[in-house]
């Protein structure tokens, strides 16, 4: 791997910017596909508690997290979140996706960019918040989780329950993720309904039976024409794509079963579970089964302290296209915010720019300390 010159970054943030790099790239060449992050974990719980010397330091499952000083209940809690589990490499890939390879001011490697240098920036600003002092009117809790590309049981769905059970339930958040280091204020919620239409088998050549395909093609125009009374502000209104189909045995026999299945957009103006029932009362026909409603609409009003910091520090908050933890903190408000870009995320040859990171080390504490400000001014 090249060596860099990082004081061409940041003067104030250079020695930080060496460890970060460094980091990021021990996690680089440690596969860590969700579910399988014991490697990742291990290095991200030895850095916190061996070279940056962070109090607090715990692993539950693959989790880590620390905890800063004079954590009081009283107090509301801001946690700064980022994931370490990756996707598996995508078969294009030119570069070796476990070698870490720094060419100009791009850091190349499986997980770079999402997530890993959210969290090594998010970690030494967390670090920067404990070691200044700060009074700041929120404990400070840094979580560097699990089975994020999963949403799986043993990441974020295991953590936050966790936290609740020690009194430490985050009040606010912080998601680490690439986003350009602009602060995303909302996310579309995620259902999967599975459809089955049934119908009555018969001899094609004699027109007998009901054909299970005609019946199911009404009840698909019926959720292409689905429009709640309800549409969110922010998200706008709810979108309902069928994405899949099959129907029938042979060419001469009425199908008398027709699955389909249909990818929904939520949004919160409904819950999920009053989505999926306002789309079972749309069909005529058809039985819809959700895979899960676990995955839900994400909104953090612009009134919010941690939406009015990244204002006041000239950010422009945007609504994600991408689904990340947010959908499994329910009633959270959180803001995502991350050094790179969300294209760049599973795809081939993935990598970060040194400089998206030097910025995150510049923003994430002046964002830290804005959001405080903006509490004691309301």
């Amino acid at each position: 791997m090249t060596a860099i010159d990082t004081a061409t970054y940041s003067s104030t943030h250079s020695e930080d910017l060496k460890l970060a790099i460094a980091q990021l790239s021990r996690l680089i060449a440690t596969p860590s596909f969700s579910r399988e992050e014991e490697g990742t974990a291990a290095i991200w719980h030895e850095w916190l508690s061996g070279e940056l010397a962070l109090p607090g330091v715990e692993r539950f499952e693959n989790n880590v997290m620390a905890v800063a000083p004079g954590f009081d209940p009283a107090r509301p809690t801001l946690m700064l979140n980022s994931h370490h589990d990756t996707v598996r490499p995508a078969s294009s890939y030119t570069r070796d996706p476990f070698a870490p390879e720094i060419a100009g001011d791009r850091l190349y490697g499986l997980g770079s960019n999402d997530a890993g240098a959210s969290g090594v920036t998010l970690a030494l600003a967390f670090r920067r918040m404990v070691r200044s002092g700060s009074n700041l009117p929120f404990n400070l809790l840094l979580a560097i989780t699990a089975a994020e590309e999963v949403m799986g049981e043993k990441g974020m769905r295991a953590f936050l329950p966790m936290l609740a059970r020690r009194g430490m339930s985050p009040d606010m958040v912080i998601v680490g993720e690439p986003t350009g280091m602009q602060p995303a204020i909302a996310e579309r919620g995620l259902l999967v309904l599975d459809c089955e239409t049934p119908g009555v088998s018969g001899h094609a050549a004699r027109r007998e039976g009901v054909n299970a395909i005609y019946r199911a093609i009404d009840d698909i125009e019926r959720l292409r024409g689905f429009a709640p009374e309800k549409v969110s502000d922010v998200l706008g209104p709810i979108r309902v794509s069928v994405t899949m189909i099959e129907a029938g045995t042979q060419h001469n026999v009425v199908p008398d079963r027709c699955r389909y299945v249909a990818d929904v957009r939520t949004t919160d103006a409904y819950t999920n579970e009053e989505t999926v029932s306002l789309l079972q009362q749309t069909v005529r026909w058809s039985r819809l089964t959700p895979r899960s409603t676990r995955v839900h609409a994400s909104v953090i009003p612009h009134s919010h302290p941690l939406v009015k910091a990244s204002v006041a520090l000239g950010l422009t908050p945007f609504v994600s296209p991408t689904t990340s933890d947010m959908a499994l903190m329910h009633g959270i408000p959180s803001l995502k915010i991350g050094p790179g870009e969300s294209a760049r995320s599973h795809s081939a040859d993935e990598y970060v720019k040194i400089s998206e990171m030097a910025e995150a080390l510049d923003i994430y504490p002046r964002l830290i300390q804005f959001t405080a400000s903006q509490m004691a001014r309301d």
